[in-house]
């Protein structure tokens, strides 16, 4: 089939590459999971496994190129992350963000950061900042940082490693990385007081074209040298291309996996950088009032390896309290941890996980005052349970589903970004009846937001006082 485009779509768990037809259907899907490499004698800090993804992705270009007509390669990555890079290779081993050591650089870092109002971008743990990750580059492994010439955001550096042209692109360097001013459309100030703006290749919009392939990839794939490579966007970002395509504001999507983040586009509520509330920036240079928190990584610590498909019945008795993983959302901070008797059962475990995920997503909504539908897409779709829930949680709320494949299907639209579609395919969640859900949000609100300040042992008496009589 002709007219195909690849999506190399690199998360945070696993790194995929998909094959879509000029009308959005999914030909065919490759996949395994992507996880850091960790430090070693050469380089202390946990690390983006690069080679590793290059790896698969020529494999399964190779493999697709067989059967398919590829004629564009579309990137999308997961933020936070980015490439000092020389004109052949690498400067240095990209840094995970889940790196724990930046210890060593943080004040100084932390004096140089833009005011949030000029970059939207609050102050993040680890290395959610990506400027963080520059500032920790250039300080502690300054010979290495000597040898860049361009910083490239994650997507762009694999559109160069497949093209050789280097570029920046709008929603990754505008995703909370302190180097982005968005109101202006430029490069923060903290850019230029540090130097890096000789680093700076050209922005580019995510649907450009930056070349074809170069002669070694076309070579190592099997692919025609004239697939094309556009340049590529965030993956949050990408996810809301087919809505913004397609829809006219305001909406709200939740673009979930191992984040869960909230975009409310065209929405004007307030935004609170304390609780992890920011600015994205869309492919088309608009900003987006965002919230998140690391839903999908919770998920898995409430549900652990259970495997069920939980009912409305399941959703009872037991109460999870924020925070479990500490890298982000509206109570970082906060000692999480279950109140009550833990469900042994994996329904039931799967059903705390679900109903935690959609009150932590429901609070992030009213946060951001979030207009128009609720449009679920990606990886909480492979069960009704979580739309059904937050439907249930949020009363007169119309919540839809959309395909899973969000992300890579936003990616897919930018290597044919004048063709005229039609919009997503939705299904409206119905809502479960979960008797008493209203009175439970109430008191899981109370105790997550308003004991802020407790400690542990204290919101678990709390709880047990306002929960004594309740099924929940």
């Amino acid at each position: 089939m002709s007219g195909c485009v690849a999506v190399f779509d690199l998360g945070k768990t696993n790194r995929k590459l998909v094959v879509f037809d000029r009308t959005g259907k999914i030909l065919a899907e490759k996949f395994e999971p992507n996880a850091p490499l960790p430090p070693d004698a050469d380089w202390p800090y946990l690390r983006l496994d690069t080679e590793g993804a290059w790896a698969f992705l020529t494999r399964s270009l190779k493999s697709v190129a067989v059967e398919f007509s590829i004629e564009a390669i579309s990137i999308t990555t997961h933020g936070a992350s980015c490439a000092l890079v020389t004109d052949v290779d690498l400067a240095l081993p990209p840094m995970d963000y889940e790196f724990e050591g930046f210890q060593p650089v943080d004040a100084d870092y932390d004096a140089l950061r833009p005011p949030f109002q000029e970059t939207l971008s609050p102050k993040m743990p680890r290395g959610l900042n990506a400027g963080r990750m520059v500032f920790y580059a250039e300080q502690m492994f300054p010979k290495a940082f000597a040898r860049a010439t361009a910083f490239l955001t994650y997507p762009q550096y694999w559109a160069w490693r497949l093209s050789g042209v280097k570029a920046i692109e709008v929603t990754s360097i505008g995703s909370h990385t302190d180097l982005w001013a968005p109101r202006e459309a430029r490069l923060s100030s903290m850019v230029e007081k540090l130097g890096w703006t000789r680093l700076m290749p050209p922005l580019c919009r995510g649907w450009e074209t930056l070349g074809p392939i170069r002669p070694e990839v076309a070579q190592a794939t099997g692919l025609p040298a004239s697939v094309r490579v556009v340049c590529g966007a965030h993956d949050s970002n990408a996810s809301l291309v087919p809505h913004l395509i397609a829809r006219t504001e305001p909406f709200t999507v939740l673009s979930t996996g191992t984040w869960v983040i909230i975009m409310a586009v065209g929405g004007t509520g307030p935004l609170y950088p304390e609780l992890d509330m920011l600015a994205n920036v869309d492919v088309r240079g608009e900003l987006v009032p965002t919230g998140r928190f690391m839903g999908g990584r919770e998920f898995s610590i409430l549900a652990g390896d259970a495997r069920a498909e939980p009912c409305a019945a399941d959703i009872a008795g037991v109460m999870a309290l924020p925070d479990f993983v500490g890298q982000g959302g509206p109570f970082l901070g906060k000692k999480g941890g279950i109140v009550g008797n833990p469900p042994q059962a994996p329904e039931g475990r799967v059903a705390l996980a679900t109903l935690y995920s959609a009150l932590m997503s429901a609070h992030v909504l009213d946060l951001l005052q979030a207009p128009g539908d609720l449009i679920v897409e990606g990886g909480f779709n492979r069960s009704p349970a979580f739309a059904a829930t937050l439907a249930g949680l949020m009363p007169g709320r119309n919540v839809a589903v959309a395909p899973t494949s969000g992300a890579a299907a936003g990616a897919a639209m930018l290597a044919n970004w004048q063709d005229k579609r039609e919009p997503p395919r939705l299904s409206r969640a119905e809502s479960w009846v979960i008797p008493g859900l209203a009175d439970y949000r109430g008191r899981w609100e109370w105790l997550a937001s308003e004991s802020r300040g407790s400690n542990w042992t204290d919101r678990v008496r709390f709880a047990e006082q306002i929960n004594s009589g309740s099924r929940f």
